[in-house]
């Protein structure tokens, strides 16, 4: 407990409450001068300070928030995240669907949720505010906030703004206790000091509150059951008026405070908890992460360096929600990796959000859930997302809701009769924050994340596979849906993949130019395994022909090259299909033969090859180069590309281009010579990869140029060469014979 406050900081405050109580001639005071005056009453004061720091810390201080997971608690301060809030003016109540869509959307990220206009650190906001109402979504932080609100206050007062600067004794008591009929705050408090040895508690109580002594720390107004809530609300605001002397911090989930019409607590300051940003993420993998293993190891480095990476982008937007980074951090801690099949890491933190949360919590549930179990509201859920996401509709108007949720309960057997659609949807926002109103009576899921999974689990529900896969494919926005439907297809997962390479050569073999370049790169492999996979040997000799193709400047909505869209998909394909080293040996390669190409596509540039060739030994033949990927010059060995093409000539280019060179280092008399030189090394490597055979193209066409449709089919098909991989990465299983045949079938015609 070094973190809290040594008991005698108590006494003294217990002291001054004392003695103001003895001064003022107060009912208690008689009371509190016997208990607290006398050497053995310093005793018992010092016993009862102790008692309860004590008993605060290990109450309200030692976070397991899932026992299944957690093997054991950890010290609040040690895994607290700074929280940062946000004023009530973050819901915009005016503004319609549309806008709402435009403004998402031109946003290009993945995040809804609140989180937007200036941020406050918490601490300082709480030390401003006497009277203070936290909001936020379920799991989102609110409880532990109140805690470390309560912990700062016991600490010894110094000059830090992270500190309550307000000298009182915090007391914190959690609403969801009041499920009875006696609903009295003043004999709550009194137990606290009661049970942890205070003489007198009751007068100590009375003396307090006079004195605006205490901090009441009133946490989850929302878990109060529904039956005594408005009890509780009419008890609390008299509690306050009469005691305003003393500051008060109150929480409670949005939905349900949206739902009384933001009738509690006038006095109130309203602040919303703001998701966690990628600074808060990061902090708080660290702080999870600071054992001397894991300090040695680098965990937290690790950790973080993955969660940046592109494909788990989807991952790190549950790490906005404290609840379900404790989740990642826990599984991580666990495999000390994210695992591919990433259905099953969403399905879980579905299930937390569903039912998990609310039971360690011990939160008594609406009526309204009698019947309504949580696989049931997960195909509600499915439905409605599905139905969403296909429209593209990321939000959605409260009226469309209800009507989908009422003929849903309408059309399934045993959903309860006494539901109804406005019911549901408040339950539903208020017990699991899964559904959220953004504005008005608009609605969208809490994480894009969680709506594709549903997505893609009610694709899996109703057998939507084959539909998926021919409307969808090829859309970027449908992708992280088809790698979960394909985890959680289970065996069915070969069929998915199939469905997808049967869409993709349909792309292709419409396109007689595209089908004949597949055909070269085909027969210009080696089909050896010992270093690249076949499929990753196709990749880069499609790499090489394209090189070569005059584009049309074509680009897509962001602005980027096609060309490059397909060189990028085409170094994943090689990427998921070698090993590490082994793809950085071939993109090397390529890259040397892209520059290369480049180079004497213009004859004219004679000087950018005259410097890129140089032989270094007699037994190798580098280039130095400058690629698009690369600000300086590296080098290359060109002899690894003879463990990817086969080729009497392939064998032979190393002698040949170092035949080139010794001209090179010769020197030229002339433009002409130069030109010359650099027509006759474009013409040996066109002859050494068969670039220019007439089967290739016919003198009808013009070589080596592709159409604006040309282009965009070989952009998806390629991207869905690469999906099918990826795909295969997320799936649970493959059965191995399937695969093979699949395999050979892929970038063939």
């Amino acid at each position: 407990m070094e973190s809290i406050a040594s008991a005698s900081a108590i006494v003294g405050m217990v002291n001054t409450i004392a003695n103001q109580a003895v001064k003022a001639g107060s009912y208690a005071s008689e009371q509190i001068k016997k208990a607290y005056t006398g050497v053995q009453a310093e005793q018992r004061k010092l016993a009862a300070a102790q008692t309860y720091v004590t008993r605060y810390d290990q109450r309200h201080c030692q976070m397991r928030v899932m026992p299944g997971l957690m093997k054991e608690p950890l010290p609040l301060d040690d895994i607290y995240t700074a929280v940062k809030l946000l004023d009530d003016r973050t819901i915009c109540y005016f503004v319609g669907l549309d806008d709402l869509e435009e403004t998402y959307r031109a946003k290009g990220q993945r995040r809804f949720g609140r989180g937007e206009g200036d941020r406050q650190d918490g601490m300082e906001v709480a030390n401003a505010k006497q009277y203070l109402m936290v909001l936020g979504g379920p799991g989102i932080g609110k409880s532990t906030f109140l805690r470390k609100i309560g912990l700062e206050a016991l600490k010894p007062k110094q000059d830090e703004s992270k500190q309550m600067h307000r000298e009182c004794l915090p007391v914190l008591i959690e609403l969801k206790e009041f499920r009875g009929d006696t609903i009295d705050l003043k004999q709550k408090i009194t137990a606290e000091f009661e049970i942890c040895g205070f003489p007198e508690a009751m007068a100590f109580t009375e003396a307090s509150l006079a004195q605006g002594k205490l901090l009441v720390l009133l946490d989850g107004l929302d878990e109060v059951p529904t039956r005594n809530l408005n009890a509780v609300i009419k008890h609390i605001e008299d509690f306050v008026d009469a005691h305003d002397q003393n500051a008060f911090v109150a929480s409670c989930r949005i939905a349900a405070y949206r739902g009384s019409q933001g009738t509690f607590f006038n006095r109130f300051t309203d602040v919303t908890l703001a998701e966690f940003d990628d600074e808060q993420i990061e902090q708080f993998i660290r702080r999870w992460f600071r054992s001397q293993l894991d300090m040695e190891a680098g965990t937290a480095d690790r950790y973080w360096k993955l969660l940046q990476q592109g494909k788990h982008k989807a991952t790190k937007e549950l790490a906005q929600t404290p609840l379900l980074l404790t989740f990642l951090c826990l599984v991580y801690d666990r495999e000390q990796t994210l695992p591919a099949q990433r259905s099953n890491l969403y399905n879980k933190a579905l299930n937390i959000l569903l039912s998990e949360w609310a039971a360690q919590k011990r939160i008594e549930q609406d009526p309204i859930y009698d019947g309504f179990h949580p696989d049931l509201e997960k195909v509600l859920l499915a439905e409605i997302a599905y139905k969403s996401f296909k429209d593209d509709q990321l939000f959605f108007l409260k009226h469309d809701l209800t009507r989908c949720i009422s003929k849903f309960l309408a059309d399934t057997l045993d959903a309860p009769k006494h539901l109804d659609g406005t019911a549901v949807l408040q339950a539903i926002e208020k017990q699991q924050g899964i559904l959220v109103e953004r504005a008005t009576d608009i609605y969208s899921f809490s994480h894009l994340t969680l709506q594709e999974y549903l997505t893609a689990f009610h694709v899996i529900e109703q057998r939507l596979e084959e539909e998926l896969v021919e409307k969808h494919f090829t859309d970027g926005r449908w992708h992280e849906v088809l790698l979960l439907a394909t985890g959680l297809s289970g065996n069915r997962g070969i069929k998915l993949l199939e469905y997808i390479e049967t869409n993709a050569h349909k792309i292709v073999s419409i396109h007689p130019k595209l089908c004949r370049i597949i055909g070269w790169t085909n027969s210009i492999i080696r089909y050896s395994q010992q270093k690249y996979s076949v499929i990753a040997q196709k990749a880069a000799a499609l790499s090489i022909a394209l090189e070569s193709i005059n584009y049309p400047n074509y680009m897509d909505d962001n602005g980027v090259l096609f060309e490059d869209n397909i060189f990028n998909d085409l170094q994943s394909i090689m990427h998921l299909t070698c090993r590490e080293k082994d793809f950085h040996s071939a993109v090397s390669t390529l890259e040397t033969i892209a520059s290369f190409i480049r180079s004497f596509n213009n004859v004219d540039n004679f000087n950018e090859i005259k410097f890129c060739i140089e032989p270094p030994n007699d037994s190798t033949f580098t280039m130095m180069l400058n690629t698009r990927a690369m600000t300086g010059k590296c080098v290359y060995d060109i002899s690894a590309i003879s463990n990817i093409f086969k080729g009497e000539k392939i064998e032979e280019l190393n002698k040949q281009l170092i035949c080139f060179s010794n001209k090179n280092r010769n020197g030229y008399n002339s433009l002409q010579d130069s030109q010359k030189w650099t027509k006759d090394l474009k013409e040996l490597w066109f002859e050494t990869f068969k670039l220019n055979e007439a089967s290739l193209f016919p003198k009808t066409e013009e070589p080596w140029a592709l159409k604006n449709e040309e282009v965009w089919a070989l952009m998806e098909y390629v991207y869905a060469i690469k999906l099918l991989l990826t795909c295969k990465e997320a799936a649970v299983r493959i059965p191995k014979q399937a695969w093979v045949e699949l395999e050979t079938r892929l970038l063939t015609v």
